[in-house]
C-alpha cells in the first residue's frame, strides 16, 4: 500500500503490529526514447505490487539519483554523491525514530550504489534496524529471465520497455543496437557522453513483446515480495 493512501494515524496503527516498509530509490534521466522517470517508474511500481497483498507500507519513490555522465541530456538530473547519502541517511533515521525497524530498499538504478555500501555502514549504527539493499532488476531470479529471453540487454534497451515506461506516440527504432564500449564511455564528460552514446541506449533491441515483459515482471515481482517476507 502507498502511504499516500494513508494519513498519519493509520500509518501509526500499523505500527502497532508490523515494523516493516518500503523505499523505492530511482533517477530522473535519459532513456532513449523511453519516459525519463523509467527508474522511477519501475522501481516504485514493483514494490507496490510486490508489498501489496502484504499490506506493507511503500513510500514515495526517491525520484533524484545519481547520475553525473547523463548530464547532457535535457532532463537527467544528477545528485552529488555526498548529498544523496544524507538524504538516504536522513530518510533511514526517520525510519527508526518512528518505529520501521525492517527497511527494504528497492533500488532502480545502478548509479545509486554508493547507497548499498553506505546501508552497511548505517546499520551498525543502528543494530536495531535492519536494512536490505534490493537491486529489483539484476536481482539473480530477475535477471536470469531477462538472459532467457534476449542476453542482448542494456540501460534504455528493450528490457525497461515495459508499457508503463514507453511513452504515447513515440515510435521505437527497429534494429539492434550494437553495445557500447562502457569503460570507454566512463571515461568521458557529460557532453562527450552524449556524443558517444547518441540516443542513449547501451545495446539491444528497443521493443519485445509484451508476454515477454509481463514474464519479467512475474518474476521481478515475486523475487522482491520474497525478500520483504523472507529473511529477516
Amino acid at each position: 500500500m502507498r502511504i499516500h493512501d494513508l494519513n498519519w494515524g493509520q500509518l501509526e496503527d500499523y505500527l502497532k503490529h508490523d515494523d516493516r516498509c518500503v523505499l523505492p530509490i530511482g533517477s530522473t534521466e535519459q532513456h532513449a526514447y523511453l519516459s525519463l522517470c523509467v527508474d522511477n517508474i519501475l522501481a516504485e511500481k514493483v514494490a507496490v505490487d510486490a508489498a501489496e497483498p502484504l499490506g506493507v507500507p511503500v513510500f514515495p519513490v526517491l525520484n533524484y539519483g545519481i547520475t553525473p555522465y547523463f548530464r547532457a541530456y535535457p532532463g537527467s538530473i544528477s545528485l552529488r554523491v555526498q548529498t544523496y547519502l544524507n538524504i538516504i541517511r536522513d530518510v533511514l533515521d526517520a525510519f527508526a525514530e518512528q518505529g520501521f525497524k525492517r527497511v527494504l530498499i528497492v533500488n532502480g538504478h545502478g548509479g545509486n550504489s554508493p547507497a548499498q555500501g553506505y546501508v552497511a555502514e548505517w546499520m551498525a549504527d543502528h543494530p536495531g534496524v535492519k536494512v536490505k539493499f534490493h537491486n529489483w532488476w539484476n536481482a539473480p531470479q530477475t535477471w536470469a529471465k531477462v538472459m532467457e529471453i534476449d542476453p542482448v540487454a542494456s540501460h534504455a534497451s528493450w528490457m525497461e520497455n515495459f508499457p508503463w515506461t514507453r511513452l504515447p506516440n513515440v515510435a521505437q527504432p527497429t534494429e539492434q543496437k550494437l553495445p557500447v564500449n562502457l569503460d570507454y564511455m566512463r571515461t568521458l564528460a557529460p557532453q562527450a557522453a552524449r556524443e558517444y552514446l547518441g540516443d542513449g541506449n547501451y545495446a539491444g533491441l528497443y521493443q519485445r513483446p509484451d508476454a515477454d515483459m509481463l514474464a519479467i515482471w512475474e518474476v521481478a515481482v515475486a523475487e522482491t515480495r520474497t525478500l520483504l517476507t523472507y529473511g529477516w
